[in-house]
């Protein structure tokens, strides 16, 4: 994990007194709502539909047993006892009072977290892989190239004030576990046939009202040249970005309209940097200064090769799945990387207690050297287990409540707060969750479906990425009451389907009382339909979406049948 400097803990230590000082001025009744609005933003502070929310930034996904504990000491003191995982790898709380708000940027300083830049028209949270810097399938570890971003962002004088929010992610795997494709801008780590390392770029991503995949506009830059590339990506964004219509600021919509124009635009500004700016070409990133954040990556001491256990083919089944689900390849012979499945009954996806927080803070220390990482798809992740601690880390986890052995499947699903606490929001997520959960309960069932992304959003803003799911689940408003659009056949890049699409809406909205009889369908169709070990998303592709269409819509109760 990157190590804070004294720079770096004095710069958020200085933050959080900061704003402090705000909220005092705040309460006071010198800075009024919407002044001091701009302020609280900047910090990750939202008002929600009952109480104020915080976002906590978790920079591509890395976090210590330390920090992790730490968190849910606030949950505790301060929330009402749990955090939510995000898809940006982020922390949210929901019931903090603002009266407290300062008390607890202050814990979080203490142990180098903070919420800056994790809302606001500014450049997010730099995200990757969740198995960076573990996964056998890495070309390239993106966690010092993702840092190196997320210093250069933080605070960017220029980019303060963007006309929407602006989402990087990176990947460096052969496998996008990153849903780079769905960015404001996706940077895939590639090497020429030199073996130089650079980057492949894609802009113009991006969910919403208008799903877009992002479009190529470098094959390869140089990795030296990064900073300088994406400040002129974002300057053409800023300058040019519609400002006037909040449902058409995001640079996807600008790259769709300007095209080649917008690319030339970018490429001319590139130079302008190199070659005008004052000190422009210092933008370059030195080797030395790469070396320096690299160094923070290294594979912690103690981390070499050692046999391989031999395999206990009389295991449990609940292990064996366990084993087949949730335990991943390492570069490491005799290591794996663990999803602690952050997916099961009686919670909300990507909810976790206090006391599972410490929890999963205990097993890192154990069998993880003290690292996790937050995962893409709201979960956590032990990057660090010896294969020979697997049985171990396995009644831990379960005792714990982390070890569903669901990863990929249709349990695993993502999905947002939605209307139990989001002002944005149309309709709930979680209660949908809960009853999908609570269907499909049956390991045995959800093992045969396989791997299935289904992906639940509240709003059209996609915070639970409902565009790219396999299924897709959209919550609509009608007349004031729930209503919920279904998309089939998305896909985030990843190895269920490797080519990012958004998913095809099959009809009209499904009452609250109908959708999980229609995902339900939906699955039953795949069932009789599928050939022999074919994937739902390959089925889909096969088929066409008719015949799931009309499995659907034949659920309809309090709806007119389509």
């Amino acid at each position: 994990m990157y190590k804070y400097t004294d720079f770096d803990r004095q710069f958020v230590r200085a933050r959080a007194a900061q704003f402090r000082d705000q909220l005092d001025r705040h309460f006071a009744g010198q800075l009024d709502g919407d002044d001091f609005k701009a302020l609280r933003l900047q910090n990750g502070w939202y008002i929600q539909r009952h109480a104020p929310m915080l976002r906590v930034a978790v920079p591509y996904g890395a976090i210590g047993s330390g920090q992790i504990r730490a968190l849910a000491e606030i949950a505790r003191v301060h929330d009402r006892g749990y955090v939510h995982f995000t898809t940006r790898q982020n922390v949210q709380y929901n019931w903090i009072p603002l009266k407290q708000a300062a008390d607890v940027m202050d814990k979080l300083a203490a142990v180098d977290m903070h919420g800056i830049q994790t809302s606001g028209n500014c450049i997010r949270n730099i995200t990757t892989d969740g198995l960076a810097g573990v996964a056998a399938d890495e070309l390239v570890d993106p966690r010092p190239y993702a840092e190196v971003l997320r210093q250069w962002s933080t605070l960017h004088p220029e980019f303060a004030f963007l006309p929407r929010k602006f989402k990087i992610a990176i990947s460096g795997a052969a496998e996008d576990r990153a849903a780079i494709g769905w960015h404001d801008v996706g940077l895939q780590l590639v090497r020429n046939d030199a073996g130089e390392i650079g980057f492949k770029v894609l802009v113009g991503g991006g969910m919403g009202r208008t799903p877009i995949i992002g479009s190529v506009i470098r094959e390869f830059l140089p990795w030296n040249q990064i900073l300088v590339y994406l400040e002129a990506v974002v300057r053409v964004y800023n300058r040019y970005g519609r400002r006037d219509n909040a449902y058409k600021a995001r640079i996807k919509i600008l790259v769709k309209a300007e095209g080649q124009k917008y690319f030339d635009q970018v490429e001319a500004e590139f130079r302008q940097i190199l070659e005008n700016d004052p000190d422009g070409a210092l933008h370059l990133i030195p080797q030395a200064e790469l070396d320096r954040v690299a160094a923070c990556f290294t594979r912690p001491a103690g981390v070499e090769p050692l046999a391989e256990p031999a395999a206990d083919a009389d295991a449990p089944l609940a292990y064996q799945r366990w084993l087949q689900r949730n335990v991943h390849a390492h570069q490491v012979p005799g290591w794996r990387a663990v999803t602690l499945s952050v997916k099961r009954a009686g919670q909300a996806p990507g909810d976790a207690t206090d006391a599972q927080l410490d929890a999963a803070a205990d097993l890192a220390d154990r069998f993880s050297l003290g690292e996790l990482r937050v995962t893409h798809d709201q979960n956590l992740l032990l990057p660090w287990v010896k294969a020979s601690d697997l049985p171990e880390v396995h009644a831990a986890a379960k005792a714990a409540g982390y070890a569903t052995p669901n990863i990929g499947l249709v349990t695993d699903m993502i999905a947002c707060p939605g209307g139990d606490f989001c002002d944005l929001a149309n309709a709930r997520s979680i209660p949908v969750a809960a009853e999908l959960t609570e269907r499909f309960a049956d390991l045995d069932e959800v093992f045969d479906l396989g791997e299935i992304d289904l992906h639940i959003s509240g709003c059209i803003n996609s915070c639970g990425h409902h565009h790219s799911g396999h299924i897709g689940i959209l919550g609509v408003d009608k007349d004031g009451s729930e209503w919920y659009q279904v998309t089939l056949g998305g896909s985030d890049g990843s190895a269920h389907a490797p080519l990012a699409v958004p998913g095809k809406v099959i009809g009209p909205s499904f009452a609250a009382s109908e959708i999980t009889d229609a995902v339900e369908a939906i699955l039953d169709t795949y069932r009789e339909l599928r050939q022999p070990d074919e994937k739902f998303i390959d089925a889909l592709h096969r088929i066409g979406l008719d015949p799931f269409k009309a499995a659907a819509n034949a659920q309809r109760t309090a709806t007119a049948r389509a």
